[in-house]
């Protein structure tokens, strides 16, 4: 079995082989892409994200099937993975050595948001904050080296915490059209 310590070894290999394409210009932006459908009877959301899937669905009670986590949710796990592959990152670039690695993010969101009476109550998840636990024979010192290259540089943290814009549009189409 492959310890936390030796993947950190993999990941600086391949770190520095992917610097080394930045630097030479065979690296550089990527358009990202995810698509998602409801489907018929179900409301159920299919997440499709190059060759994978992810089902999205609601709690009973907003008439899901609970057959999968709810958008904010999956916002939520999308922290919680960008931390955990950040700290990853810089852990193996900075030579801080895991034993072990976890991150938990909670959020608040309100049902009323939008209701009559509650208009000005957020729709979206409010008080994010997460929790890193590690186990690591490094210095504090190192250890708080690494949060703060963490804290500057994952990038779900960062959009949530500085924000973006977003465009959209709708393409209205009449049925049988």
């Amino acid at each position: 079995m492959t310890t936390l310590n030796e993947y950190l070894g993999q990941k600086r290999a391949a770190l520095l082989n992917r610097r080394e394409r930045v630097k030479s210009g065979d690296l550089g932006a990527v358009t990202l892409k995810a698509s998602a459908s409801a489907e018929g009877r179900s409301g159920v959301r299919r997440i499709r994200i190059r060759d994978f899937q992810v089902i999205s669905d609601s709690p009973p009670d907003f008439a899901g099937y609970n057959l999968g986590p709810s958008s904010p949710e999956l916002l939520l796990g999308s922290l919680s993975s960008c931390l955990t592959h950040t700290y990853l990152i810089h852990a193996s670039d900075q030579g801080i050595p895991l034993e072990s690695l976890h991150a938990e993010v909670t959020a608040v969101i309100d049902a009323r948001a939008g209701a009559e009476g509650h208009e000005d109550v957020p729709v979206y998840p409010q008080d994010i904050s997460y929790l890193v636990t590690l186990v690591s024979s490094a210095s504090a010192e190192d250890i708080a080296r690494l949060q703060a290259t963490v804290e500057r540089l994952c990038p779900i943290l960062n959009l949530l915490k500085r924000g973006n814009e977003v465009h959209g549009r709708v393409d209205h189409q009449q049925p049988g059209g």
